[in-house]
């Protein structure tokens, strides 16, 4: 069954910096404005890092995962704040972070960013992967608006 398209690639691109190859969010399925989102990475057998990690056995990097969740807590930040449609989403802390499973080519990663506390500039995320439902990583996150560092070039 398809799922709904909220956020496509491009109108994702609007929102982030990061371009091939270290964009690492398809789509957005979900999103609840100040809440929470719903995001995909299709993680496939021609990615770039697997010609690394690892060739005999294809396994996602862990820190690639908590990066395509930082980018769908980034979104969630972005969709959820119009006061600052040029500043970027900056990361500075990851806590209780867990990888329970490998993410191996063929998956679909769904990550879900839920914040915890959003006080402008900082906001804290609560992130969880899943694979087929399942918990593959899951933390929280918490990042600063660039707007506060005087960056407002992105």
């Amino acid at each position: 069954m398809p799922q709904e398209v909220v956020f496509d690639v491009e109108q994702i691109k609007r929102m982030l910096p990061h371009r091939y190859p270290f964009l690492m969010v398809d789509k957005v399925i979900k999103f609840i404005e100040g809440d929470r989102v719903v995001a995909i990475k299709n993680v496939t057998a021609n990615e770039h890092f697997f010609e690394g990690h690892f060739p005999q056995r294809a396994v996602m990097p862990g820190v690639l995962i908590m990066e395509a969740m930082a980018q769908a807590a980034a979104i969630l930040a972005k969709a959820s704040d119009e006061d600052r449609p040029d500043s970027a989403v900056l990361l500075v802390g990851a806590d209780e972070f867990k990888w329970k499973k490998m993410v191996v080519p063929g998956d679909v990663l769904e990550i879900e960013a839920v914040f915890i506390r959003r006080r402008k500039p900082m906001q804290v995320v609560r992130v969880t992967a899943k694979v087929d439902g399942k918990i593959v990583a899951c933390g929280k996150l918490s990042a600063i608006d660039s707007a506060i560092l005087g960056d407002s070039s992105r």
